[in-house]
């Protein structure tokens, strides 16, 4: 009998939103308005209870940019340009090449989107590799973020947090006559989430491209190289899993993208800094809600999820206001 994975968590958290099955704090979280969906992979609300005095230390790996709008917590990061600390902010986290540490200080609160791969190119004219392990204020990318703090304080319950932030993203898009990410990172976008042991020539001659210029499109809109960003897809599945939040259906053949048990042990200690076992059993609320976040999304868009449905990891989930 396959055994099912025992996380470890931190019984000073308190989820205020919702949790899982194993008492882990989850974020309320969903896809975004249809007309967003071009540019906006995901929305999230967390809201989590600590002690004052309280200090979450834990890691991020995100294979998205995403706008993070911490409305409580005093947080730091170890970035690619050195050590962040900030309160109340509103910033862009680049894509992670590998696990980023991250820590909270007392009760937290953040709210953010996923950017689909390719809009900072389609819609800034930059490009991800810029910002991979890097955290950019809005201000700095030429966003009104003091608005967008100001609009998300006002909301009441998770589902406002989330209509508000779609709000603010649809005004910006639209002063930015924003135009769709590439086709092309667009379908391997996807890839990642259905097949990330694909082989990267193959793809490419399907996209009637070349693997040279599948290269520069995914370095361009994915911030890395193609084989790095589905081998960061495996090693963020195979977590999933180990966390427990991933469906257990699937937890078999997550593991079976490895050749052996090697294999995969030496490319998830590379990526998060741990064997999976010690990953398993260890408490990371801020990376098991970063990853549940991660597969609620590849669920809904392989039409696994229905919109509305409970998540196979879920314990119920609450429309909390306690902000």
């Amino acid at each position: 009998m396959r055994k099912k994975p025992n996380p470890g968590v931190d019984p000073a958290l308190k989820a205020r939103f919702a949790v899982s099955r194993d008492g882990q704090p989850l974020s309320y979280n969903r896809l975004p308005a249809e007309d967003l969906l071009p540019w906006v992979g995901w929305l999230y609300a967390t809201s989590v209870a600590a002690p004052d005095d309280y200090e979450l230390n834990c890691s991020l790996l995100s294979d998205a940019s995403f706008v993070r709008v911490q409305l409580e917590g005093q947080w730091k990061a170890q970035t690619r340009d050195g050590p962040m600390e900030y309160g109340r902010a509103a910033l862009m986290f680049g894509p992670q090449s590998k696990a980023m540490p991250v820590s909270v200080r007392g009760s937290f609160t953040s709210v953010g989107y996923a950017l689909r791969p390719g809009v900072g190119h389609a819609v800034l004219g930059r490009h991800a590799a810029e910002f991979v392990d890097r955290i950019t204020p809005l201000e700095d990318l030429s966003l009104d973020g003091d608005k967008l703090l100001e609009t998300l304080h006002a909301a009441a319950s998770p589902e406002d947090l989330l209509l508000s932030l779609e709000g603010w993203v649809r005004e910006t898009l639209k002063s930015l006559d924003a135009r769709p990410p590439d086709p092309v990172t667009q379908e391997f976008d996807m890839l990642t989430l259905s097949d990330p042991t694909r082989n990267v020539t193959q793809f490419a001659k399907e996209c009637g491209i070349s693997t040279r210029s599948l290269e520069r499109i995914c370095k361009r809109d994915f911030g890395l190289p193609p084989k790095q960003v589905l081998r960061r897809a495996r090693a963020i599945d195979m977590a999933s899993a180990l966390r427990g939040v991933a469906d257990d259906e699937e937890a078999e053949d997550l593991a079976l993208r490895y050749y052996d048990q090697s294999h995969m042990t030496r490319e998830f200690t590379e990526l998060f800094g741990m064997t999976p076992s010690q990953f398993m059993t260890t408490p990371q609320p801020l990376m098991t809600l970063s990853l549940e976040s991660r597969q609620s999304r590849r669920l809904a868009m392989l039409e696994r999820l229905p919109d509305g449905a409970e998540k196979p990891w879920a314990a119920g989930s609450s429309e909390g206001s306690d902000l």
